[in-house]
């Protein structure tokens, strides 16, 4: 792709939408992904919540193909913990920003902050509504850590990561006080710390 073909917002500036998906889960990492979309964005790009999970790995796959970039970022359990669940975050949209092969000359993020880097930015509330760039990267963020949610389910057996991805569902909750907290488990969070500091709940 040419640079006649780069998808460019007003006064020609390289926009790249960055998102990230797990801040609430109870388990695994946080992840972010960047995106400059091309000439044109695959239509029906949303928030990757609003979708189901076959239009997402759709619209995935369209926006890994026709992208003129696009990377994933992350943060780990043991970041999580040691940062907090907003700086972890922040950390994660740096990587994925920082990991893109052509760099933006305007980043817009989805939320109310942004981390602390060079780009000419903006924080956008509900941008995954408003922005196709920033949907694009919930979009990608959702699938990849999706993914490797279900590839831990295989190796954390009874916890059910597939279903629920980590999130506290009643069916998560259950399984922590049956099998106990697992490397997984980011020990900062409410309901981990506190098996951990009363186990006998068990």
């Amino acid at each position: 792709m040419n640079t006649a073909d780069l998808f460019q917002g007003t006064d020609g500036y390289l926009i790249a939408g960055v998102d990230e998906v797990g801040r609430g889960p109870l388990a695994g990492d946080v992840v972010a992904a960047a995106v400059i979309l091309g000439s044109t964005a695959p239509e029906g790009l949303t928030d990757s919540k609003a979708l189901s999970e076959s239009r997402r790995i759709t619209l995935a796959e369209r926006i890994r193909t026709d992208a003129l970039c696009w990377a994933l970022g992350r943060a780990s359990v043991e970041e999580i913990d040691a940062l907090n669940i907003l700086q972890a975050s922040l950390l994660a949209m740096h990587r994925a920003v920082e990991a893109l092969a052509v760099q933006p000359t305007l980043v817009l993020v989805d939320g109310n902050r942004l981390p602390t880097w060079p780009y000419e930015s903006r924080a956008i509330v509900k941008g995954d509504l408003t922005e196709p760039a920033i949907s694009a990267a919930s979009i990608l963020a959702k699938v990849a850590r999706d993914r490797e949610m279900m590839e831990l389910d295989r190796q954390y057996a009874g916890y059910g990561f597939a279903r629920h991805k980590g999130y506290p569902t009643k069916a998560h909750l259950a399984a922590l006080e049956r099998l106990g907290v697992s490397r997984i488990h980011r020990r900062s969070f409410g309901p981990v710390k506190r098996l951990l500091a009363h186990p006998e709940v068990r």
